[in-house]
């Protein structure tokens, strides 16, 4: 069925991942992570007041990690319009943002309510994040080469030509190691699981798939993008404390369940935005000059699958004057 173009809110929300970068990049190497994401909570949580929709937030923050609340549970928005599950990371990699390294990004995925997965009491999952070339041919429970050989076929590479991110913790000793005797090349992160997750799927990107455990709430997040990008995340909640796993039983959640990202989004009326704060090859960071801070962002959509990449010029000046947030 033919229909008209609708109302694209990746446009809208890109607005807010701006806004939450501006505010948080001049903590940039400044070492105070809970000051620079507090500014980008801040600069959220007033940006989305000015959107016509109804928002819950399923995908929150600050619980986990004691970081400023935009809380699980929090109505954003102006109350009319469409009723949304909302999914936000203010800064994704507050210790990137704290200490000057690459890749901290601002974060917002929205899709109808209902349609996201509620992460309930677990922090942490297994993933396993590929293109769409090779979306149908990888299995969480297959061993690491197998996956790797699969992938590099697909794709029409060798295992040797493939490049992995895995986040560089102790629990990833065995995962490396095992990349490393497959043959594969390696990118290890201190931090950044959606972006991680992005890189996989991003044609620009040099990275080829994501592996390893993660957050679960930045699951969801990421699964927004993969979703329009036509990729795959396979993730099965992993946790990694005994209060957590008690929790996750406690709330009747099977953790053998394998779950691929139409179960973590299930709707493909879903759109998503990221904007950079610290430079990286990813997205580029906040660059400042005499009058303008340039920002570098990331839109989709996932029911048309259209992919923009925005570069904003922002007078700082003309919005100094009036705008509420503060950059």
């Amino acid at each position: 069925m033919v229909e008209a173009p609708e109302k694209n809110l990746a446009l809208d929300i890109v607005r807010i991942t701006e806004a939450a970068a501006l505010a948080s990049a001049r903590w940039l190497g400044r070492g105070d992570k809970e000051a620079g994401d507090g500014a980008a909570v801040d600069a959220m949580r007033i940006s989305f007041a000015t959107l016509h929709i109804d928002g819950l937030v399923i995908i929150g923050e600050g619980e986990k990690d004691n970081a400023p609340m935009l809380a699980n549970g929090e109505k954003v928005g102006m109350g009319v319009g469409p009723c949304l599950d909302v999914a936000v990371d203010p800064v994704e990699g507050t210790s990137l943002l704290a200490y000057g390294r690459p890749n901290a990004i601002s974060v917002v995925g929205v899709a109808p309510q209902g349609s996201m997965f509620n992460p309930g009491p677990s922090y942490y999952m297994q993933k396993l994040v590929v293109s769409r070339e090779a979306r149908d041919v990888v299995d969480l429970d297959a061993p690491v080469k197998v996956n790797l050989a699969n992938v590099a076929k697909a794709m029409g590479k060798s295992v040797q030509d493939l490049v992995v991110f895995v986040l560089d913790k102790p629990r990833h000793e065995k995962l490396i190691s095992e990349i490393r005797q497959a043959g594969a090349r390696i990118q290890l992160h201190t931090d950044g699981d959606v972006a991680g997750s992005l890189m996989a799927v991003d044609p620009r990107s040099e990275v080829d798939i994501m592996m390893g455990t993660g957050g679960t709430p930045e699951g969801v997040l990421a699964a927004c993008a993969i979703k329009g990008m036509g990729g795959q995340l396979l993730a099965r909640l992993d946790p990694q404390s005994y209060v957590e796993k008690e929790a996750i039983n406690e709330a009747g959640v099977d953790v053998r369940e394998v779950l691929t990202v139409n179960d973590l989004v299930r709707s493909d009326d879903c759109f998503f935005a990221a904007t950079g704060i610290s430079g990286g090859d990813f997205l580029r960071g906040v660059r400042y000059s005499s009058k303008y801070a340039v920002t570098h962002s990331l839109v989709l959509r996932g029911k048309t699958g259209t992919l923009r990449y925005v570069e904003s010029y922002h007078n700082m000046d003309r919005l100094s004057k009036f705008s509420a947030v503060r950059y």
